[in-house]
């Protein structure tokens, strides 16, 4: 599969619509509760913190390596059973399908922090920029902006059906470790999964540094980059969104492109995109 760039492909612009969207509400809503009063009412088990924690960086991981860095940016190449593995993963976060996400994400860079950005706590401040885009009618898959990816059939039933490897993994999660493994493992770490997603849409345009001057307000954000795996260094990647890592500098931890690296070393994905050397030097000796 090629890389391809953000200037390459075309769009099909469509005007921000606020009318409510029940698609979005209801499940959000329904979730919220059963973590909140589910992992009230159950014990807090040993297995089910496990579950939480390992169900949280692996759904993370499909987050940030998945929906992001691969079927938005195309920043590395992996096989058809790889991306459809990768789609998978990143959709049991129950963030809607990865062809939504990335070709949502892709208007988002677009129009990064100018009125057509429902993202943009710039623009819409900070509720709306986290949550409240969620609430309005947004659940359109927009295709023609992802035609390097609609193409595969496997990914648009994925799409359709974003709900399945969700449900595949609440199911998992109680028969390892029962109510608590549902309500705990499952609701709860969803919860706190889509909040730490989100701090990169509300917080990470509006607190932090700004190593590099880009047309927005991205900024890098240590604690956003530990939540969220590597995605905090934020300015990083809006200055440079072509390559696999976000963290340039060495204390600049992203677990995210560890894991790819290591992945690329069993061959699980290869061609990663390196920040090319001119990006690397304004690092090493900032102006």
């Amino acid at each position: 599969m090629s890389s391809i760039q953000l200037s390459e492909l075309e769009y099909e612009e469509a005007p921000v619509r606020p009318k409510l969207e029940l698609a979005g509400t209801v499940p959000f809503l329904v979730i919220h509760v059963a973590a909140i009063v589910g992992s009230a009412l159950v014990e807090w088990t040993t297995e089910a913190l496990i579950v939480a924690g390992v169900s949280y960086f692996i759904r993370m991981f499909g987050v940030t390596a998945g929906y992001h860095r691969y079927f938005s940016h195309r920043t590395f190449k992996t096989s058809r059973l790889g991306q459809f593995g990768l789609a998978f993963i990143a959709q049991a976060s129950a963030q809607r399908g990865a062809l939504w996400w990335a070709a949502h994400h892709r208007h988002h860079h677009r129009h990064s922090d100018k009125p057509d950005d429902i993202h943009s706590p710039v623009q819409r401040g900070f509720w709306y920029s986290h949550v409240g885009w969620i609430f309005s009618d947004n659940s359109t898959t927009h295709w023609s902006r992802i035609k390097d990816l609609s193409k595969y059939p496997e990914l648009v039933w994925l799409d359709k059906h974003h709900h399945v490897p969700a449900v595949v993994v609440a199911i998992a999660s109680y028969l390892i470790a029962g109510a608590p493994g549902l309500f705990i493992g499952f609701f709860l770490s969803t919860v706190a999964l889509w909040h730490a997603t989100f701090t990169i849409n509300s917080l990470s345009h509006v607190w932090g540094t700004r190593r590099f001057e880009t047309t927005d307000d991205s900024r890098n954000n240590p604690w956003l980059a530990f939540i969220t795996l590597g995605e905090g260094w934020h300015n990083n990647h809006h200055y440079f969104q072509g390559c696999v890592r976000q963290g340039f500098a060495w204390w600049e931890v992203d677990i995210t492109y560890i894991v790819l690296r290591m992945m690329q070393s069993v061959k699980l994905v290869w061609d990663i995109r390196e920040p090319p050397k001119r990006v690397m030097d304004l690092v090493k000796n900032p102006r």
